[in-house]
Order: structure tokens, then sequence, then C-alpha cells
């Protein structure tokens, strides 16, 4: 069954919600089991998801279960088996944060166990997942991260940062084809030439990549969304700096580990939202109730070490606008 129509069979036949989230309304102190897919070990994002959840009354060991599967991004059929195991265990809400491949694989093991999704680098409404921002039906609410739209706004504020730019260079997997895809665009619209390296096989090789597009002084790099990136994000600005490479990054956790700048919504801010539709659905709310929400504020993090590493001069109406800058 294709997933628009399932969507509008569960819209309009309403969907049967499991018998916890029946009885939870208003009584925090009912036992929630939750179910966490993710495509890597948990990490900052899901640290500070358990900690909002704990603010909202729901902690470990006292009136919260949580159940851990961690899905291989690029074998889907062992991803959508670990998410139909997942949901044998009984679990009342279901947690998909990170690639299309983690709530591809929740949508199909369960049309009634609701799910809180944290779209990352993919379009939920584009690919079915739900109807609208506004009302999303079936069982699938959350956040969703816009990284497709900013793409442009990233290539933009590089083109700004680094004068005289010959050329961006791309780093992208299948996972981000759409951000390729729109970084494209864009970069027609900036009337700057583009050459994307596509990244197969985990680990990566980006000596390799780099080098398959004669990547140097001139160059600056952009990296997509990816979890096979943000795995490697102590490498790769490394890398890029080895290569002389201005980078700009999905979100600040590359910054920190010496990348030159990002822009994106703040990955904790976007983590603490979605444990806030785990907490509403626990005490009764129907995620078909609950729109969607996007990130309203974006950041911009600078890391100056990085710029005189590479001899550049960050102009000052970047740095004005940034909302962090690492010195």
């Amino acid at each position: 069954m294709k997933r628009r129509k399932l969507l509008t069979l569960l819209v309009a036949g309403g969907a049967t919600w499991p018998p916890f989230l029946a009885t939870a309304a208003g009584d925090p102190a009912k036992f929630l089991r939750l179910g966490i897919i993710a495509p890597l070990p948990p990490g900052p994002g899901i640290q500070v998801f358990v900690e909002q959840l704990r603010v909202l009354g729901w902690e470990e060991g006292r009136n919260l279960h949580i159940e851990f599967v961690q899905v291989d991004s690029t074998d889907t059929d062992r991803a959508l088996a670990m998410a139909a195991e997942l949901v044998d265990r009984g679990v009342d809400v279901i947690y998909a944060g990170g690639p299309e491949v983690v709530l591809k694989s929740a949508v199909a093991a369960t049309q009634t166990v609701p799910i809180v999704m944290l779209a990352i680098d993919y379009d939920p409404i584009a690919h079915g997942y739900i109807a609208s921002l506004a009302r999303p039906g079936g069982n699938v609410t959350g956040v969703s991260w816009q990284q497709i739209e900013l793409t442009g706004k990233r290539l933009d504020i590089l083109s700004q940062t680094v004068p005289g730019l010959a050329r961006f260079v791309v780093l992208w997997d299948n996972i981000s084809a759409d951000q390729f895809e729109a970084s494209q665009g864009a970069a027609r619209s900036l009337k700057i030439p583009l050459d994307g390296m596509e990244c197969a096989n985990p680990p990566y090789d980006y000596e390799r990549a780099l080098a398959g597009v004669g990547a140097g002084p001139g160059d600056a790099l952009l990296v997509m969304t990816s979890p096979f990136f943000y795995q490697d994000r102590r490498h790769l600005p490394a890398v890029a700096l080895d290569h002389h490479l201005p980078s700009m990054f999905p979100h600040r956790g590359w910054v920190d580990e010496g990348g030159l700048m990002s822009y994106g919504a703040s990955q904790m801010g976007m983590n603490r939202l979605a444990a806030d539709y785990v907490d509403r659905i626990a005490k009764g709310a129907k995620p078909a109730d609950l729109p969607v929400q996007q990130p309203t504020k974006f950041e911009l993090v600078v890391n100056l070490k990085t710029a005189q590493a590479l001899g550049l001069t960050v102009p000052p109406a970047i740095l004005a606008r940034a909302d962090e800058v690492i010195e």
C-alpha cells in the first residue's frame, strides 16, 4: 500500500492507539515504554533528549523504560527487521531521529504506535510520511530540520566569507543526495562553479574524495548532512585544513572540532523539541493532532582559530551576524 493512501485511510478511519495512551492523559505516574531508533550510538543529541524527558517528569527506572535500536543506514532490510522487533517489544511511543531509513523502518513496522520523528536530511512531506505540516495525519509527527532548504544559504555565506572563491567542492553520499541536488541549483544562482564527490562504502576515504576533484587553494568545502559525515566530525575538519579548504558544515558539532563555520538549527534544541512531542503523546495527545514543527532560529558559528590557520580574514559583516565566534 502506498504511503499517501495509507495516510488517507488512517486520517479518515481514525487510528487505534495503544491502551497506554488512552489512560495516560494528565497522569505522569504511568509507565512509558519508549523505543528509540537511531543511526548512531547514543550521543549528545540523545543525551539532551533524555534529559529533557527527565525535566518533563519521565525518569528511567521510575516511570520510563527505553529500548534503543541502532540501525545501519546502508542496510534497509536489516533496519526494517530491527524496527519490527522493537514494536514487538511492546513500546508505547517510538522516537525516530536521523536519516530517512530510520523513519521508513518505523513506519513500515507500525501504523498504530505513535512515532515522533526528527527528520534531519529529508522532506517528510515530499516522501509521503506526513500529509502536511499543519495536519500530519496518521501516527507520525515531530520535527523537520529543513536541511535541503538550508543548503543554498550555506553556500551563500561561504561565498561571502572567502574572497575570490573559485569553486565549491561538495562532499555528499546517498543519504544526502537531495541536499546535493539543491546545492547545484544554489551554485548556479551564485554563478560559482561546483564539483561534487559522492562518498560510498563507509568508512569514507576523504583524502581520495578530495583528490578526485583536485581540491585545494581557491576552493571551499561544503559537507552535507549525513550520519556518516557526523560520526567523522573530528576527522573531517582536519582533512579540510590539510587541503587548505575553508569549510562549511551543517551545525556546530564540526566547528567545535576545527571546522571553519556552520549554519543551521541547534541540534540540541531540536532534540529537546522532539522530547516535548513524546511527553505530549504520552499524556494523551494524538500524533495527527500535533502539527510538525520546523526550526525558526538558525545559528552561525565561526572558528577564528581555523580561519587564522587558513590565513583567512573573516569579513566583519560575517562576524557581526555570527551567533558564536570561537577564538
